[in-house]
């Protein structure tokens, strides 16, 4: 087996998985999981709803997105969106989301980085956003969706960091944008659960609407996400925590991300460098 370049998770800032926050702990620890309840539905209906609640980030353009499906985590959606754009040459950011690149080493290697080469409208785009190296939004963010737009580009905008974050402009006002993904993998500790749901404009029946309709999908994760999104807000972590994580930057004399997991550092960090100009430290583990 390969090993994962550039792979962070043995340094001690270095891996980004939820916090383990005692009140979410008692409530997964609560919960009864019965195999024969099929709550995606249920879920995925909430979960749209939950979104749409926070105070702390602003959510456009959400209602253009009708279709959505249960998805393991982020993961499974990323799958059907190459898929689904597989005669398209693969394109996203430095320091995003390390799965994108080692799928497409194998798969796709003609993949090259948004930073290298201007687009070509055969291009098909992933982008994080809050951005996965920094927990804010790429400044590139918007000038790179109206190119997309201009040049008939696919979109998939992953929004794994949403529940975590404070001050991000959810703009999905984007004719270019063809998926969106949501997890609570880096919300709740519960990302051994696979709890995600991907939005979509259109239903062209890919592999995930047809696990999704054919009831063949995963009946843990709904429930103990049910559970968790009726007990807590959309901004509760980012509000219980945010204040520890400014102390926290303050102790390594870093900035605090607007991701509350991140503190992002200068050069004396370098360990910590996923190929951009800063460097993302994960405080989860202390938080």
């Amino acid at each position: 087996m390969k090993s994962a370049p550039n792979d962070k998770r043995a340094l001690p800032f270095g891996e980004s998985t939820a916090i383990n926050d005692a009140e979410a702990l008692a409530v997964i620890g609560q919960v009864v999981l019965d195999l024969s309840i099929d709550s995606t539905t249920e879920f995925c209906e909430q979960y749209k709803n939950w979104i749409t609640t926070s105070t702390a980030n602003t959510v456009q353009g959400l209602e253009q997105f009708p279709f959505a499906c249960y998805s393991n985590g982020t993961t499974e959606a990323f799958d059907k969106f190459y898929i689904k754009n597989r005669n398209r040459r693969f394109r996203c950011f430095r320091g995003e989301y390390v799965y994108h690149r080692l799928v497409w080493r194998n798969s796709w290697p003609n993949w090259i980085w948004l930073d290298d080469e201007c687009l070509d409208p055969n291009d098909a785009v992933v982008i994080s956003l809050p951005f996965s190296d920094t927990g804010g939004k790429h400044h590139l963010h918007e000038a790179l969706l109206e190119q997309c737009n201009e040049k008939g580009i696919p979109v998939l905008v992953d929004c794994a960091y949403f529940g975590i974050c404070k001050d991000i402009d959810f703009n999905f006002n984007h004719p270019c944008i063809t998926d969106i993904t949501f997890s609570l993998s880096k919300v709740f500790p519960v990302a051994y659960a696979r709890i995600g749901m991907r939005l979509t404009r259109t239903d062209d029946d890919d592999g995930l609407f047809v696990t999704n309709k054919i009831r063949y999908t995963n009946r843990f994760g709904p429930q103990l996400g049910l559970a968790l999104l009726s007990k807590f807000g959309p901004d509760y972590i980012f509000k219980k925590y945010r204040q520890r994580q400014i102390e926290l930057c303050l102790e390594h004399k870093v900035t605090p991300s607007n991701s509350v997991l991140f503190g992002i550092g200068d050069t004396k960090w370098q360990e910590y460098n996923r190929g951009t100009s800063t460097n993302r430290l994960s405080f989860n583990k202390i938080l």
